[in-house]
């Protein structure tokens, strides 16, 4: 739908008569990216972050024997790459002069700023929509979300429960336990605790079901929800209306602020407006620019439930 915004794009708005015009504005969701990562600025063209592995257990120092010195290595680096995004419209003289209707006129800038809103929400979503796929990796070779994120000191991790299975109490369970048990590269244990859960909107009411039952759902059993009751999940659950993927369910966790889930941005959105001198036409074009992806995969555990 390129091109210039002339008066015989809508006609009618040439003449009076017309009630009123619908379609271009409609009531919008909340922002959901913010939930999905952790918001910080940049001044760079990218932004790197490094991996450095901490010290194993201690060993035993027998008698007069000299103790044992270990040694730190740097891991992957995840670097981030802000990308631009800019949409305008142009708009022919005489079809602002000659259009009747400050209704159709005057909303195309908030059209226009609806657009970059649900740029970012999507482009934020397609971490989460791509966290299972093999075609998008990170630092590590890995997807996001996988059994066998490689350890740099040696062995495996995995921020993804062994076989996928859809949201229930049990699979939940499996996964919170699993983010209890996790350790970090050289094998120590790490106070990793879940903080939400996210859903996409074909899971929000059994996801609600399983969290706010005061007593154990889908069954006659007078055991209390244990989830609900230890409060596992303090953040709650939050809903994301762009993900893709109607049956996958991600848990965020307590990594480090800044270190987990990330956006960065580079440059805030701006509005500008001008005029062409040779034709007349009115342009204006909105910009902003930044980028989103994980740091450290433990931020963040996944089923793609089948």
């Amino acid at each position: 739908m390129a091109g210039v915004i002339m008066t015989s794009n809508h006609p009618k708005a040439l003449w009076p008569g017309v009630k009123g015009f619908w379609g271009r504005t409609y009531q919008d969701h909340v922002t959901e990216y913010t939930d999905l990562f952790d918001t910080d600025t940049s001044d760079k063209a990218y932004e790197e972050f490094v991996q450095i592995t901490g010290f194993g257990l201690a060993p035993v120092k027998p008698q007069g024997k000299a103790a044992e010195y270990d040694s730190e290595t740097q891991g992957p680096t995840t670097r981030f790459v802000h990308v631009a995004y800019a949409l305008g419209y142009i708009v022919t003289h005489e079809e602002l002069k000659d259009n009747l209707y400050m209704e159709v006129s005057k909303t195309r800038a908030s059209s226009n700023a609806r657009a970059f809103r649900q740029t970012k929400e999507r482009v934020c979503a397609n971490i989460y929509n791509r966290a299972f796929s093999g075609s998008y990796l990170g630092a590590d070779g890995k997807a996001l979300c996988a059994t066998d994120h490689p350890n740099t000191s040696g062995g495996t991790f995995s921020n993804k429960l062994t076989v996928d299975a859809d949201l229930s109490e049990a699979a939940l369970e499996d996964m919170l336990i699993q983010i209890m048990q996790a350790t970090d590269d050289r094998g120590m244990l790490i106070n990793l605790m879940p903080k939400s859960l996210h859903v996409a909107p074909a899971n929000w009411f059994n996801a609600n079901r399983i969290l706010k039952s005061t007593y154990q759902t889908g069954n006659a059993n007078n055991d209390i929800n244990v989830i609900n009751a230890t409060n596992a999940l303090p953040m709650g659950i939050k809903l994301n209306h762009y993900f893709t993927a109607p049956q996958a369910w991600f848990v965020r966790t307590n990594v480090e602020t800044g270190k987990g889930m990330l956006f960065l941005e580079r440059e805030a959105i701006t509005f500008e407006q001008d005029n062409d001198f040779s034709t007349k036409n009115a342009l204006a074009l909105g910009y902003e620019r930044y980028s989103a992806g994980a740091v450290d995969p433990r931020a963040v555990y996944g089923s793609n439930g089948p």
